[in-house]
């Protein structure tokens, strides 16, 4: 049962930063529109894809994990590296929860920030990442 728990734990991680990186790319592109049709399209591509894609994703995530950790509390909380990383998950999803914020304001006014802050913005999961896996993967405490 772990092993299936483990599996769709990690597709639905995949899932969830493939969104989670797709997201600020959309908003560069929104950020630099021009036109209304351009702005409109954008916001409809955001909407959709952090409600129908990211947010399921995350809670999919979320779930998958604390199940894991529910059927054997004993061998995952006794290893420090999975407090690390339940740490950098609730990052992750402060950042999640950020996006949809951004995501409401862009519709609002396009132009509220500069293409370069949300490519820079988009760097930040990317760290997080690299993380992650490197504590699941290598256990290092």
């Amino acid at each position: 049962m772990i092993d299936y728990l483990k599996a769709f734990h990690i597709i639905s991680m995949v899932c969830w930063f493939a969104g989670i990186f797709y997201l600020p790319r959309l908003f560069v592109y929104h950020a630099m529109s021009e036109d209304t049709p351009s702005q409109d399209r954008f916001a409809l591509m955001e909407r959709k894809l952090y409600r129908g894609i990211m947010t399921p994703a995350m809670i999919a995530t979320w779930g998958f994990g604390l199940s894991m950790i529910a059927l054997a509390p004993s061998v995952y909380l006794s290893q420090g590296w999975l407090h690390i990383k339940l740490v950098l998950t609730i990052c992750l999803t402060v950042y999640h929860l950020l996006c949809g914020q951004f995501r409401k304001r862009l519709v609002d006014n396009p132009h509220y920030k500069s293409h370069t802050y949300w490519r820079m913005f988009n760097e930040i999961p990317v760290v997080i990442l690299i993380a992650v896996v490197i504590l699941a993967v290598v256990k290092p405490l």
